[in-house]
């Protein structure tokens, strides 16, 4: 089931009607408060959330779901036609998969839409990792360090659940950019870099792990 919270009607029947002449199961909200009902009744496999909304804005719901450990794993494209850097920025900070502008072509938006289900797929592989002091679950988003819980944002348990995932591969900054923050993400490949370093600092004495490839990217070796 996909969600899709938009307030313009016109673009709300075109979109629900594309997604499901593709054989996609979708549900339409056009405000907050019906899609916060929604989301009481049955989670969704991916939202498609408008920015500009009535009583509550698209980014603020993002926010909600993606700090909420029973919704940070729901995939949520953002469709604005706010489209300057900084909202894009701001979205993809926030834990956005993918980031839209209006005006938008529907077939560019289905094929994102069923990439990004295809994606989720291949992260349904369930797996713990214990390296050292440092023990993850992908699955119920559990990250310790010597036995004591370590808070990450999105991002950062993102990077580290992908390092791990590619234990003794180095994946540049451009494969770290688009797998993270999705090939649209026109920032600079700087962000990769501070949130290494955030992680880092958090992970402690296991933050040590993430090891720097000069002039390409990072890695996580399996033997330490």
């Amino acid at each position: 089931m996909i969600y899709l919270v938009e307030d313009d009607k016109n673009i709300r029947e075109l979109v629900t009607y594309a997604l499901t002449n593709m054989g996609l199961e979708a549900k339409s909200f056009d405000n907050p408060l019906s899609f916060w009902k929604g989301m009481e009744e049955k989670s969704p496999s991916l939202v498609l959330l408008d920015i500009m909304l009535p009583e509550e804005d698209g980014l603020s719901i993002l926010e909600k779901l993606k700090k909420n450990p029973s919704t940070a794993g729901i995939p949520v494209i953002m469709l604005s036609a706010k489209s300057s850097e900084i909202d894009k920025v701001q979205g993809f900070e926030l834990g956005a998969d993918d980031y839209i502008a209006k005006p938008f072509g529907v077939m560019e938006l289905v094929a994102r839409v069923k990439a990004r289900l295809r994606a989720g797929k291949n992260d349904k592989e369930l797996f713990e990792y214990k390296i050292g002091p440092l023990y993850v679950c992908p699955e119920r988003h559990i990250v310790t360090v010597d036995e004591k819980e370590v808070t990450l944002t999105y991002k950062e348990f993102e990077i580290l659940a992908l390092l791990l995932k590619n234990i003794g591969i180095v994946l540049t900054r451009d494969q770290l950019l688009n797998t993270i923050w999705g090939y649209s993400f026109d920032g600079e490949s700087r962000t990769v870099d501070v949130h290494i370093r955030t992680l880092r600092q958090k992970l402690g004495i296991a933050g040590e792990l993430i090891d720097t490839v000069r002039g390409v990217g990072y890695k996580i070796s399996e033997k330490r």
